[in-house]
This record gives structure tokens, C-alpha cells and sequence, in this order.
């Protein structure tokens, strides 16, 4: 049976309703609202769901909700964000996946922009939000909207974070998985950092079956670099033929959504905040029903951690440039 929770989804076009889509087949919760400025696909949405939830013989209600409506939910994911063109040729649907720097490198600047002018828009029609209520932010770029919708919500720090990593996380799992011929459950491997261009894997803590990488192989029998490449590929090959990875940020989306609900207590690679640099992005985090309990600091190797702290500082760069202006306007 469905959980008595509600959980609110601003932004319902193909990630978005991938995102629904993915609750409502896990009894997640026993309310799923939809908020869409474009009504047209916001209503095919709702019905079309509703079928879902109908097919599961429980009492799921799908429904069209407005921000303020949605704003008093359990847990708020915003998917919302704008097209990105490469040339006249839009890459994305109107619901930008957490995957758009694996394609493009680091967001363009006018696409940025863009996706800040939304969800600053969205957090003024929603605030205030109900107290204890959870946001998770899926648009790109991710860690500089996770961060913008930290500081304009008025929520607790730990109650906003962001789809992050966890999806490039799962993939390179899977590949490296693949290549061991192992099962992906005996393996843990954290892909942290910003996400993007510029994300970290932290093969130094890699570990099978409790073990390290590199103590549970022999030397040189996986070729790192390779691996990450092929991670990033892939993202790519789905990414420039389908627009976006729907299905795959729905599943990180949905088992982000189970750890705070059941108060499960997950680690997961999230973005959240990190008061040393005072901006959001990945480390592993620990999940449950106030959302981020904790942030677990691995004992990455020197070029791990310095690569971290530089992306993160140069993220932190960009956000305080638009901070004050973005505390003035709203």
C-alpha cells in the first residue's frame, strides 16, 4: 500500500513524468502533484499517470497542483529547467536531466542563466514552504541550483539537496561491474565533486566485497581512465539521441525519496551543502527523514581531493557572484 506522503513534482515533461512515473510503481506515496506551467502537457501528464496508479490497484492520486499547493508536501523535486541547443538543434526536453555537462561539458553560460531565472521564479511563487518539507533539485546545472535553492527557500540547510552524482555513480558501478563480471551490489564506488566535466571518481576508496580495488585485484588489471571514459560515453550515446536520461535519474530520484521516507539512512552521492566552501555539490551523504543527516568524509588520495576542492571552489566563485543579486531580487 501507498505511503500517506505527499510528493510534489515542479516541471513534468520527460524527466519529470519519468520521475512520477517511478513513485508512483514504488507506493512512494499516496498523493503525487503536478505542477507545469504549460497546462496542456500538464493535464496529458496527470492522466496519463493516473492510469499508472490505477494499474497498481492502490489509491495514488495523481493530480494538478499550483506552487503554493505543492510547496506544503512532503518532498519537493524540481526537474524544471529551459532547452539547450547545440546550434538550432535543441539537445534536451523541456525537463533538463542531471546528465547535461556529461554531454556538453560545462553548461553555457545563457543556458545557466536561464535555469537560474526559472528556479528563482519557482522559489518566489512557492516560499514559504511548508517546515519540514524536502527539496530535491534534478535541473542543471545541479550544484549551483541546489545551492541557489538552499539559500532562497528559508529551509534548513539539510532539508534541500540535490540528484548530484548519484546517477553517475550507479552507471560506473554497472560498468565496472560488467567488466569484473561481478554483481554490481559487490561493488561501492563514488563518483563526487561537481557534477559534470569536472566530477572526481574516488577510486581510492573503491571497494569489492569490502575490500579495496586495489587490494582485492592484481595491479593494472582495470584500466581507470577507461572506465571513466566509457562512464562519460554513455551518458553522451543516450543523451544525443534521446534528449535526456528519464529512466535513470528517475531511479536515483526514487531511491532518494525511499531513504527519506522510510528514514532508511542511505548513503547516497548527493549534493548538499558544505559549509567549508558555503556551496552545494557531492559527497556522500547520509539520508533519512530530515533529509541530509550527515556528510561521510572519505579518505580520498591527494589528486582526488585536490581536484575536489577545486572545482568546488571555482563553483563557489560563480555562486557568490550571483548571490547578491539574486538575495536582492527576491
Amino acid at each position: 500500500m501507498s505511503s500517506t506522503a505527499r510528493i510534489a513534482i515542479v516541471g513534468v515533461g520527460q524527466v519529470g513524468g519519468a520521475v512520477a512515473n517511478a513513485i508512483i510503481l514504488t507506493s512512494l506515496a499516496n498523493e503525487v502533484l503536478l505542477v507545469e506551467t504549460d497546462f496542456s502537457r500538464r493535464a496529458s501528464q496527470v492522466q496519463d499517470l493516473a492510469d499508472v496508479a490505477f494499474s497498481r490497484k492502490e489509491d495514488t492520486a495523481v493530480r494538478a497542483a499550483s506552487y503554493k499547493e505543492a510547496a506544503q508536501s512532503d518532498i519537493i523535486i524540481i526537474t524544471a529547467g529551459s532547452k539547450h541547443f547545440i546550434g538550432k538543434h535543441p539537445v534536451f526536453s523541456r525537463v533538463v536531466s542531471s546528465d547535461c555537462s556529461d554531454v556538453l561539458g560545462q553548461p553555457s553560460m545563457d543556458y545557466t542563466d536561464r535555469n537560474i531565472s526559472i528556479v528563482r521564479g519557482i522559489m518566489k511563487e512557492m516560499t514559504p514552504f511548508r517546515s519540514d518539507a524536502i527539496i530535491i533539485v534534478v535541473a542543471n546545472p545541479v550544484d549551483l541550483l541546489t545551492s541557489i535553492v538552499q539559500e532562497l527557500s528559508g529551509l534548513p540547510r539539510h532539508q534541500v539537496l540535490g540528484s548530484g552524482t548519484f546517477l553517475d555513480s550507479i552507471r560506473l558501478r554497472g560498468i565496472v561491474a560488467s567488466e569484473l563480471k561481478v554483481a554490481a551490489s559487490s561493488l561501492d564506488i563514488y563518483v563526487l565533486g561537481v557534477q559534470g566535466e569536472s566530477q572526481v571518481t574516488a577510486w581510492s576508496t573503491a571497494r569489492l566485497g569490502g575490500s579495496t580495488l586495489t587490494k582485492a585485484l592484481p595491479p593494472h588489471s582495470l584500466d581507470f581512465d577507461k572506465l571513466t571514459n566509457e562512464c562519460r560515453e554513455r551518458a553522451q550515446a543516450i543523451m544525443q539521441v534521446k534528449g535526456a536520461t528519464p529512466y535513470g535519474i528517475a531511479s536515483v530520484v526514487a531511491s532518494t525519496c525511499r531513504s527519506i521516507l522510510l528514514d532508511k539512512r542511505n548513503v547516497r552521492p548527493l549534493s548538499h551543502f558544505q559549509p567549508e566552501f558555503g556551496c552545494c555539490f557531492s559527497l556522500p551523504a547520509l539520508i533519512g527523514r530530515q533529509g541530509v543527516i550527515g556528510t561521510i568524509h572519505l579518505a580520498l588520495d591527494d589528486a582526488e581531493d585536490a581536484h575536489i576542492r577545486d572545482s568546488a571552489g571555482r563553483l563557489k566563485v560563480r555562486f557568490e557572484s550571483i548571490k547578491k543579486s539574486i538575495l536582492e531580487d527576491n
